[in-house]
């Protein structure tokens, strides 16, 4: 035996004293392995939209519903399934309306936690009893555990209903029903992926990530806009710039403002000054509540937009001219502007301006900010890196977050693997080597993490590459050849707004090219797909989310509301369970207090359900591997108490 092997089982034998503890726990382990696997929730491009996604985890992308469904059809109306579901999923909202309705309430507590105790069964039958007995909120446990595990002999059932008559004499059924709500919950979804974006357009982001930090486990693959605010986090002026304006463009600076104490007041007295006379017609917001202000202030959120575009397109330029290899010159444009004429050229094209207004722009070096804008920027730097909320949630998408994912011989990430037309890996050459596939992922997952790791150190910019990961090519998570946001602002010519992909968001409609892509990233199951976010779908055009013979879900169903006229849905769902993959597609949801009041849910459809020939234990998923690999270990260690190796305790 190894030095190296037997210093390990040393200190495992510290853990297991003697053969009696390994062998328990070999059996432990091995009764886990033939349990069904638990149940994945896949969701992507969430941007902000809290409502939806909220409730999409509230009720177990339908896991709930479903099963309430399963135990109570033909015993109790369909009007008591759906107020049990929405009790399950808002149960203090819910029990005061309910509290309000009925006279006879004791009688209610006890058909209702019955009922709760039914369903709590349901969704921990696939989990072991030490796993569930965790997940329960202390205080109820151990009645909680005596109630899902308590036998059907006619002592246990008196026994049961003992237990339930002095929770209701206590006046502790309320407190019951909120916390077995709440196990419900944890246990109908096992493990959570985030596929990407979950900042911007929608004003929720920060309430998603207080969701996300809370959940018991998850993993994120970045997203385009989530890498721009972990840019911004690392005080790259060029992402900030983004994040702001971004901000104004969907009305959404509370998030900025409220959410994470980012003084705005500053520049928008500065916009309002250097555009005083304008009105900014192309700069009006894209999303605004006018429930919430007045006219007037439309027009200083497009005052506040337009002012930060163009300091956004100085600091690009400048990063651009710092970084010949990024191959971006194609996006200088502000010394292509005949500022006498109100003309830019691109390519070999002349274009008219809509808005010729400059007052900010220092014509002889027009990437140079101005003496306010250097120290503005300065100011809302600092602000971003002191930051407390902000901080804290890009360090928790650095701790759980990264290019992309393999899990259970899925491959999961945000945008695309670069390709040529060719359908070979694109060859990208940064800092004098040349990367492709999955080294290129490695490569840029790595200098993200060092740019955040020197945020308040750096000197030399080198968190130029967050912003590279925002809006390059090349980029993994963007896969386009331009962010078009001059031409959009500034050019009426619809055909200088196209932004054309990479050939990966073509040739990927190949389900040979799919599988190509995993095995690149060493994935040769059958049974694997690629599960992607960034493309939204456009039903409303004939997409579909399923695609290259099933190899490829795309899960981009438009969260947002500004994307629901494209797509025609509100998002989608992909769970996938011990029978398979379930991938339906969300329709608006928008107001918890309507679902609250009337008892109503998400409605779905169903647009694939791939059923697996066997049902999947947590022997074959990645855990299941692991285990395997703790049950030899435990083995070599009987093996050395047995040859006198390791002495026993006992």
């Amino acid at each position: 035996m190894k030095t190296k092997d037997l210093k390990f089982l040393k200190l495992l034998s510290e853990k297991y004293k003697n053969v009696k503890e390994v062998s328990e726990e070999i059996i432990n382990l091995q009764a886990i392995l033939n349990l069904p696997k638990g149940t994945e929730l896949f969701l992507s491009d969430i941007h902000g939209e809290y409502g939806s996604f909220s409730h999409i985890l509230r009720n177990g992308s339908g896991i709930i519903k479903a099963k309430i469904d399963k135990l109570f059809e033909g015993t109790i109306t369909e009007k008591e399934r759906k107020q049990l579901a929405i009790l399950i999923y808002y149960p203090e909202e819910k029990l005061n309306l309910i509290k309000k309705e009925i006279e006879e309430l004791n009688e209610w507590y006890e058909i209702t936690l019955y009922r709760l105790i039914l369903v709590a069964r349901e969704v921990s039958s696939k989990y072991t009893r030490s796993k569930v007995r965790k997940a329960i909120p202390k205080g109820f446990d151990y009645v909680i555990d005596e109630l899902l595990h308590s036998g059907d002999s006619k002592d246990k059932e008196r026994y049961y209903k003992q237990i339930i008559k002095s929770i209701i004499d206590l006046e502790r059924a309320e407190d019951f029903i909120v916390v077995i709500s709440g196990l419900i919950k944890r246990m109908a979804i096992d493990h959570l992926h985030i596929i990407g974006d979950i900042y911007d357009r929608g004003a929720n982001a920060k309430k998603v990530m207080n969701e996300l930090v809370d959940f018991h486990s998850l993993d994120i693959e970045w997203g385009n806009h989530d890498i721009l605010w972990m840019g911004a986090a690392c005080g790259n002026e060029a992402c900030i710039a983004n994040v702001i304006r971004i901000c104004a463009r969907y009305d959404n600076l509370s998030t900025l403002e409220d959410g994470y104490g980012i003084n705005i007041r500053p520049f928008s007295i500065f916009a309002m000054e250097k555009y005083k006379n304008e009105t900014c017609e192309k700069f009006i917001p894209k999303v605004y509540d006018y429930s919430k202000y007045i006219d007037f202030d439309e027009k200083i959120l497009a005052k506040i937009q337009k002012a930060m575009a163009v300091i956004q397109f100085k600091l690009e330029g400048q990063i651009i001219k710092r970084h010949p290899e990024y191959k971006m010159e194609n996006r200088l444009f502000l010394d292509k502007i005949d500022y006498e004429n109100g003309k830019v050229r691109i390519g070999e094209k002349i274009y008219n301006l809509n808005d010729k207004y400059f007052p900010t722009i220092n014509r002889n070096n027009p990437y140079e900010l101005s003496s306010e804008e250097k120290e503005l920027m300065e100011r809302l730097k600092e602000s971003f890196l002191r930051s407390t909320e902000l901080q804290k949630h890009i360090d928790f998408l650095y701790a759980n977050g990264s290019m992309y994912k393999i899990f259970n011989s899925n491959l999961l990430f945000h945008g695309c693997i670069p390709m040529n037309e060719k359908g070979e890996f694109l060859k990208v050459k940064l800092q004098n080597k040349e990367y492709s596939g999955k080294d290129f992922l490695d490569y840029l997952e790595k200098l993200a993490r060092k740019a955040y790791s020197i945020r308040k150190v750096d000197k030399d910019s080198f968190n130029d590459i967050m912003w590279y990961l925002w809006c390059s090519y090349d980029s993994p998570l963007f896969g386009k050849d331009k962010a078009a946001t001059f031409e959009r602002y500034f050019i009426d010519e619809k055909e200088t707004h196209k932004e054309n992909k990479n050939p990966y968001y073509t040739l990927s409609q190949n389900k040979e090219i799919c599988e190509k892509i995993l095995k690149e990233f060493g994935i040769n199951d059958e049974e694997s797909h690629i599960i992607n976010g960034h493309m939204p779908v456009k039903e409303i055009k004939g997409e579909r989310p399923i695609r290259a013979e099933g190899k490829l879900l795309v899960i981009d169903g438009g969260f947002a509301k500004s994307y629901r006229k494209e797509t025609g849905r509100s998002g989608y769902a992909l769970s996938y369970n011990s029978h398979g993959l379930l991938l339906s597609a969300n329709e608006p949801f928008d107001s918890k207090d309507e679902a609250i009041k009337n008892e109503l849910d998400i409605s779905y459809e169903i647009m694939v359900n791939e059923n697996l020939t066997k049902r999947k234990l947590v022997a074959d998923t990645d855990i299941g591997i692991k285990l395997q690999s703790e049950i030899e270990d435990l083995k070599d260690l009987i093996c050395c108490y047995k040859e006198g190796i390791i002495k026993e305790k006992l």
